[in-house]
């Protein structure tokens, strides 16, 4: 593991070794040990250790829920925005193995949660959600979903709003103005978001 360590903290751009010694550890190892070791990761001075610990927890998490709870209340907590960007895949990740529509409680669940990270982790997460199992046949469910959070406090959920919601107009336009249509644009957190949506949508 001291290897894999330094190996990894060497890392400046992108995730993919990352990610590929993640699901190396969950191969090998058993549940419950894959989750103390990201545990004890998780403590790490460096973000890409920490990261390496969020994508074991992702690929353990629905087969154990106390994974998926560490990912809420600990990683959420995390102040690096790399391990956030992870904590998204790793929440994916679970929904991919659950499957999206009996992930649905989970995905409320957490998008009701009161810290913007956690919300972030499913609009983010779920990218681009209507290229995703279920909510390809439903894009009306995603689109509602995502845009609870439309006024959020924070501008880093806001802005993964509005980018999760421009993708899905790309296939589901009229949808996506219906919704908008509605949204108070007085409102600045709104209007925020409201930009992201249609950025892009002039040119060319």
């Amino acid at each position: 593991m001291k290897d894999i360590i330094e190996s990894l903290s060497r890392i400046e751009n992108g995730f993919k070794p990352i990610e590929t010694e993640a699901l190396k550890i969950f191969k090998s190892e058993t549940a419950d040990s894959a989750k103390i070791l990201s545990c004890e990761l998780l403590k790490h001075e460096k973000y890409q250790i920490r990261s390496l610990a969020v994508f074991i927890l992702g690929f353990i998490a629905s087969k154990d829920l106390e994974a998926l709870h560490i990912l809420r209340t600990e990683v959420s907590k995390d102040t690096s925005w790399q391990v956030q960007e992870i904590l998204a895949k790793a929440f994916d990740q679970y929904c991919k193995d659950n499957e999206y529509e009996k992930s649905l409680p989970t995905i409320t669940d957490w998008l009701n949660d009161r810290h913007a990270n956690v919300c972030r982790a499913v609009t983010e997460g779920l990218r681009i959600w209507t290229g995703r199992p279920y909510f390809k046949d439903n894009p009306e469910v995603a689109i509602n979903l995502i845009s609870k959070h439309k006024g959020n406090d924070s501008e880093y959920l806001r802005k993964s709003v509005g980018n999760a919601l421009r993708d899905i107009s790309k296939k589901h336009n009229e949808l996506i103005e219906k919704e908008i249509s509605s949204w108070d644009l007085t409102d600045k957190k709104i209007y925020f978001t409201y930009k992201y949506v249609i950025k892009n949508r002039n040119k060319k």
